[in-house]
Formats: C-alpha cells, sequence, structure tokens
C-alpha cells in the first residue's frame, strides 16, 4: 500500500510551519553573521533573508548576498515595515539582551539565539539558544567515549 513521499512532506512541512514564508533579519555582520546571510539554502525552506544589522560604523554598508549591512538605529523601524518575524542574533553577549529587548518590543516573534546569554523573554517568544562549543564538546565526549569502547 505505501504512502505518497510527495504529500507526506507537505504535511510535516505544515507541521513545522513551512508552508509559510519567514523573513528575517541578522543582528551582527561579523564572521558568524555573515556566513549565515551567505548561506542559501534557508530560503528553500522559505527562510528570507531580508536584512543584517551592525552597531560596527565599519561594517555598515557591506554587502552580504545583495542585502546591505545598516546601522542598528534603523533596526525598530526596517522589522516594523518589513514584516519581519525572526531575528538572528550574532552579537556579543554583552549586547544581546538589549538588542532582543528592542527585537521583541518591536514585534519579532521568535530568536535564534548565537549569543552565549540566556534571554529573558516574554512568554510567547520562541528563542533557540545555539551554544556552538557545546557541540564540540558533544563530539569530544563521544570520541572519548567510543574510543575507549573499541579498545
Amino acid at each position: 500500500y505505501g504512502y505518497n513521499v510527495e504529500s507526506l512532506y507537505r504535511e510535516i512541512g505544515k507541521i513545522l510551519g513551512l508552508d509559510k514564508q519567514h523573513n528575517f533579519v541578522i543582528i551582527g555582520a561579523g564572521n558568524l553573521g555573515r556566513a549565515l546571510g551567505n548561506y542559501m539554502n534557508f530560503e528553500r525552506r522559505g527562510f528570507i533573508f531580508k536584512g543584517m544589522f551592525d552597531a560596527n560604523p565599519e561594517l555598515v554598508g557591506k554587502d552580504v548576498r545583495g542585502v546591505k549591512v545598516m546601522p542598528m538605529d534603523q533596526l525598530e523601524s526596517f522589522i516594523r515595515e518589513n514584516d519581519i518575524d525572526i531575528a538572528v542574533l550574532t552579537i556579543p553577549k554583552t549586547s544581546a539582551v538589549e538588542v532582543a529587548d528592542k527585537l521583541v518590543a518591536n514585534g519579532i516573534r521568535a530568536i535564534w539565539n548565537f549569543a552565549h546569554v540566556d534571554l529573558n523573554v516574554p512568554e510567547g517568544i520562541q528563542v533557540e539558544n545555539v551554544h556552538l562549543s557545546d557541540s564540540l564538546m558533544k563530539l569530544s565526549y563521544n570520541i572519548n567515549r567510543y574510543s575507549s569502547d573499541m579498545k
């Protein structure tokens, strides 16, 4: 009997909210922010890279895949005027809490947080924390664990 794979993918996509377009901005135009901005597969899943912001004047005006880095003082109006619902934080933890508060106050509903700090946001705001060093520690643990199992 089997099942229709295309239909299954479509239904799973609906459950995950991938049947809708999600506009996102990246806060922080350093190496990580630029790498995420240059990643083209987000669009295949409906995540549309709309803007990038940085506090460093030397980075403002730089181009990341057709998107110009803008100064932080334009962030709030840009979010409101461009139907942005997701923000990606790739900034130092010292400024992440303040920036997250501004994001939420201006309608951001979800934050992909690469800043190594816990964000205290209102109920209903989704935060996904990504700690790159944690992933490396997990790999180290697994190497150590499985190496000793093989001896």
